[in-house]
């Protein structure tokens, strides 16, 4: 696994072998998708929220492009140290990992944010509940994104604030924007 651009572009990431909830993004999809982040959204200075965040991968990604501020949720003991140890070894300084579970940490988040990512795990039951979780509680900045990753049984194509699906192969970006 490795960061595919900016400052940190090429760098390894090495995640531990056993890693039972987590299912890291292709770098084939993580390379489109921060190709529509980079071009549509802009990241540079953006503060971030990586839902699932499982290896820390996008966080990592998104650091290396110049966010300012990124929380990265991780309920898994194990994957939340590996997140705080390969951050320290990157030296990315403006990263903060909190373990507990998403759902919990959006029912109490009162920060807002220029991007938000979800990759939560595919057989996750209550996926359907995530765009709501994250923008009835306004926790989108103005012109602010949502990204979601599934598959393609998961259809929000009704949802007033879906903008753009992007798929790669059996991964699926939709992306839910605010008014901006």
């Amino acid at each position: 696994m490795r960061i595919i651009g900016g400052s940190m572009g090429g760098r390894r990431i090495r995640p531990p072998a056993r890693m039972p909830y987590t299912r890291p993004t292709t770098d084939i999809a993580k390379e489109g998708l921060f190709n529509i982040l980079q071009n549509t959204y802009g990241i540079e200075g953006a503060e971030t929220l990586d839902l699932f965040g499982g290896t820390g991968s996008i966080s990592f990604e998104l650091a290396s492009r110049g966010a300012s501020e990124l929380t990265t949720v991780e309920r898994d003991p194990a994957m939340h140290a590996f997140i705080t140890k390969t951050a320290a070894e990157l030296g990315v300084k403006n990263l903060r990992a909190v373990r507990q579970d998403v759902f919990q940490f959006l029912s109490n988040c009162t920060g807002d944010f220029d991007i938000v990512f979800a990759g939560p795990p595919y057989a996750l039951q209550d996926i359907e509940r995530l765009p709501g979780s994250v923008l009835d509680r306004r926790l989108l900045r103005e012109g602010g994104c949502f990204i979601l990753e599934h598959t393609p049984r998961n259809d929000f194509s009704g949802h007033p604030l879906l903008k753009r699906v992007k798929s790669y192969g059996t991964t699926v970006f939709s992306f839910f924007e605010t008014a901006s």
